[in-house]
């Protein structure tokens, strides 16, 4: 093997285990650089605005830039509000005794089922009471203070992440590429060049990807927030929402997404009858099922393969690999990751074969 692929696969190597080591760093920067990437054309818009005859300074542009995210953010939770509060009103409201009543006749039938085929021999009513001792059991041992424990000090990490992640994006956007400048000055001169062209192919090609995502969301929380609000479900909007972000999450995210709607629709609805709620699960699963099928034939090919140019079966096999690694997160950063590593070392590969062409 020829020593400048020698050198860079060590390179990757030691690059990927520093980032494994300093996990939690690792993970800020990357969601820095992201942010940063996303913002960066809104910050040198609103930078090129003259005021009083000067450019609006650079920190002030960045600023603005924050403030129109935290204005999203903002008007996504409102969607979320109104659902929170309803489910707050369920739960207080709860009564052991009536959902006792409720599930009493369907189990009835199942234990005469169980009873006439002797397949338990038991007295009759023996597991109505076996599911009432089990729903006391079930609610009393709930460990309240622990759940806020958990609440508190997952609050906790989450501010401290948003605190670091802003505190990067910031200063990355105000030097204006001043870090990639002082990485291209540690390059040789003699694969200066050669490092340029992959660092743009790979900024390219993540730059795709992300808007790729972006049509992809906002195509998906289209088409469920029109068909659940046609199938007239309540909260179509905040379901549509919530599946579009699920759905970054390859996979897993379409069943996350149908998930909660069904369970949204169960938890909110007025039914009078089980048909009324096998109808409108049946509504649900539809409006999802398009949303499914109009992803996987249009929306994936065009933003995976023809976005970061690899085929579909690299890209199965990469996210599982990421699954295995990191979870969630991995299987959501593995296309990035595989993007950059497989451009970088292919560009190295042909420039450093023109290269040995040219010196013959």
């Amino acid at each position: 093997m020829k020593r400048p692929v020698i050198y860079l696969l060590i390179a990757i190597i030691l690059f990927l285990l520093a980032g494994w080591y300093f996990a939690n760093i690792t993970l800020y920067l990357i969601f820095s650089l992201v942010i940063a990437a996303i913002l960066r054309p809104l910050t040198n818009r609103i930078n090129s605005f003259h005021l009083m005859g000067q450019h609006v300074p650079r920190w002030v542009s960045i600023i603005l830039s924050f403030a129109l995210v935290i204005n999203i953010f903002f008007l996504i939770s409102l969607l979320f509000i109104p659902l929170i509060s309803a489910q707050i009103q369920v739960i207080s409201s709860y009564d052991l005794d009536y959902l006792y009543e409720q599930i009493q006749n369907p189990v009835g039938k199942i234990e005469d089922l169980l009873i006439q085929y002797e397949i338990v021999k038991s007295e009759p009513g023996f597991l109505i009471m076996q599911v009432r001792e089990n729903m006391i059991t079930s609610f009393s041992a709930v460990n309240f203070q622990g759940i806020i424990n958990t609440i508190v000090n997952t609050t906790s990490s989450l501010l401290i992440g948003i605190m670091a992640v802003s505190f990067i994006t910031f200063f990355l956007l105000l030097e204006n590429g001043m870090l990639r400048k002082n990485l291209m000055n540690l390059i040789p001169n003699a694969y200066f060049e050669l490092a340029v062209s992959t660092f743009n192919k790979v900024e390219r090609l993540l730059s795709n990807y992300l808007v790729g995502l972006l049509i992809q969301i906002t195509c998906i929380f289209s088409i469920a927030a029109i068909g659940l609000t046609l199938m007239d479900i309540d909260y179509a909007l905040t379901i549509a929402m919530f599946a579009a972000v699920a759905n970054l999450i390859p996979y897993a995210g379409p069943i996350l997404g149908a998930s909660f709607g069904v369970i949204v629709g169960l938890s909110t609805g007025d039914f009078s009858g089980s048909n009324q709620i096998g109808l409108m699960i049946f509504k649900i699963l539809s409006v999802f099922a398009v949303v499914q099928i109009t992803d996987n034939v249009i929306l994936q090919p065009l933003i995976f393969s023809k976005s970061v140019k690899a085929h579909p079966l690299e890209i199965f096999v990469v996210i599982f690999a990421g699954a295995k690694i990191a979870g969630i997160l991995g299987m959501i950063l593995a296309i990035p990751v595989y993007t950059i590593i497989r451009v970088s070392v292919m560009e190295f590969y042909v420039g450093y074969k023109e290269y040995k062409i040219f010196k013959i």
